[in-house]
């Protein structure tokens, strides 16, 4: 019997890769318990169902970017956004969550309420704005603005063309034999420039400074190879663990020994590009890793450059005309369409009105509790992954954590779990986000804390996390369980 009167034991917010992972744990690890998603969307898959731009795919390998109990079975490993959402959709139907989600569900506001031990939860559908109440919140609500992306203030009042963003693309754009500039070199422009450059006439990147940027095939060969000679699921764990090292390896290569690796970047891409190459043009102001670097997959950047179906500028933009953009220095190009790939924009907990016992929750005075929780505020959870590395690699490790907390809630007859933390902890401060990506640095205000050790800290290591969270306790000492002492918990008191 559930511990609560609430109307959902979970409830999920967001049915992307965090919200359908949360579901998947709940179905392996807490089948009696009650849960549901809202989806403010028509359709499942939050990013690769919202991103329809052309040439959309994964910007690191499915077999992290997959979850750990459900192997990836296609032959490319950096996939399109349609193969990802088959995945996913598969996932759904063969684990019986499709029947869980509501779909065109905006929530709104949350409110704990302490004497219930209820979320309290507002969500708008059809026009209409409805309730229901949850004992555990859960957001898989992504970590940027579904509804406002950066905008990086240009005038384009007298620019006569077609003005696209990525994040609201048009179905029925026609680019053929059009001059596109994708301002922007960000992980979206390097993939929309190789993707266009077949039917535009000619497709420029603009770029104000450089990008680290690396290929790789799109098909993980040892992968391939594995799944022909062993079952599928050892294949998949093989090759996963292979690519978690990889990236690790990578990342802590990059900021030991930077020079080295911009020494194999360079020759990487000179090797790609031949004579094409400009050591200027692929030279950031920074180190790799300072910001996440770009994939390309089977060379299709450098190829459509080689190929001059695409080019690479960099400058300052000074103004938009009506058919071009005009640089700083006084170069033109030509331009019929533009499209503004400059970053996204961040928002905390998808811009819900996350409220304590009617007080409004700050997100930005509250510390991460072990990546997923926050100080003081209970029965509530998120996923926000790892810059470093594949999203769902933390979205696995965090639904598996929750589901370990409700069953020991269950366990001891608890019906709260709250992460405490005294007002005299004496926490020193981490820089939670020490990369230089501006729509990092646009957001540290609005971002929670983070200390320099766990439990308080949003760790950047996955391999690190994962073993923290599968050997600690669950009541550690500062996770803190109770029963809301209420009418309503003394009536299921009386049930039991």
């Amino acid at each position: 019997m559930s511990l609560t009167a609430c109307d959902h034991d979970v409830l999920i917010v967001g049915a992307g890769i965090s919200g359908i992972g949360m579901a998947a744990h709940l179905e392996m690890m807490c089948p009696h318990r009650s849960y549901a998603v809202l989806e403010r969307r028509s359709d499942l898959g939050g990013t690769w169902d919202l991103f329809r731009y052309p040439g959309i795919r994964s910007d690191s390998d499915m077999h992290t970017l997959g979850f750990k109990f459900e192997p990836w079975k296609h032959e490319k490993s950096i996939a399109d956004g349609p193969a990802i959402l088959d995945y996913l959709h598969r996932i759904v139907d063969q684990r019986g969550i499709r029947d869980k989600i509501t779909y065109d569900s905006k929530v709104i506001a949350a409110d704990w309420r302490s004497d219930e031990a209820c979320w309290h939860v507002t969500y708008e559908q059809g026009g209409k704005r409805a309730t229901t109440t949850a004992n555990w919140l859960y957001l898989g609500t992504g970590y940027y603005d579904y509804d406002d992306p950066y905008d990086a203030g240009f005038d384009l009042s007298q620019f006569e063309g077609q003005v696209i963003h990525p994040q609201f693309w048009p179905k029925d754009l026609d680019y053929s034999g059009k001059r596109v500039v994708v301002v922007g070199s960000g992980a979206t422009a390097v993939t929309i420039v190789p993707a266009m450059s077949d039917r535009a006439a000619k497709v420029t990147m603009l770029q104000r400074t450089p990008t680290w940027m690396f290929s790789r095939p799109a098909k993980d060969g040892i992968a391939n190879t594995l799944r022909k000679y062993l079952p599928e699921e050892l294949a998949y764990r093989i090759t996963r663990w292979k690519n978690v090292l990889l990236q690790d390896v990578a990342f802590k290569r990059a900021r030991s020994a930077p020079e080295k690796v911009k020494e194999a970047l360079h020759k990487r891409i000179k090797n790609s590009l031949g004579d094409r190459y400009d050591a200027a043009t692929w030279t950031p102001p920074y180190n790799p890793w300072d910001q996440r670097l770009c994939l390309v997959p089977d060379d299709d950047l450098f190829t459509a450059i080689r190929e001059d179906k695409a080019e690479v500028v960099t400058g300052n933009i000074a103004a938009f005309e009506k058919d071009a953009v005009r640089l700083t220095d006084g170069r033109r190009i030509p331009a019929d369409i533009v499209v503004t790939a400059t970053g996204l924009k961040l928002a905390v907990a998808g811009k819900i009105a996350v409220s304590q016992d009617g007080a409004p929750v700050e997100f930005s005075e509250r510390f991460y509790y072990k990546g997923c929780m926050f100080s003081n505020l209970p029965n509530f959870s998120v996923v926000f992954g790892y810059l470093n590395a594949s999203w769902t690699l933390r979205a696995d490790i965090n639904s598996e954590f929750v589901c370990k907390v409700l069953n020991h809630m269950e366990a001891i007859g608890a019906n709260v779990a709250d992460p405490a933390l005294p007002e005299d902890h004496g926490l020193v401060e981490e820089d939670l986000f020490d990369f230089s990506s501006g729509y990092i640095q646009r957001s540290k205000h609005i971002m929670p804390k983070s200390a320099v050790s766990l439990p308080w800290r949003l760790n950047q290591d996955y391999r690190f996390d994962r073993k923290a969270l599968a050997t600690s306790p669950i009541d550690d000492g500062v996770l803190k369980f109770d029963r809301a002492a209420t009418s309503t918990g003394q009536q299921l008191e009386a049930a039991e």
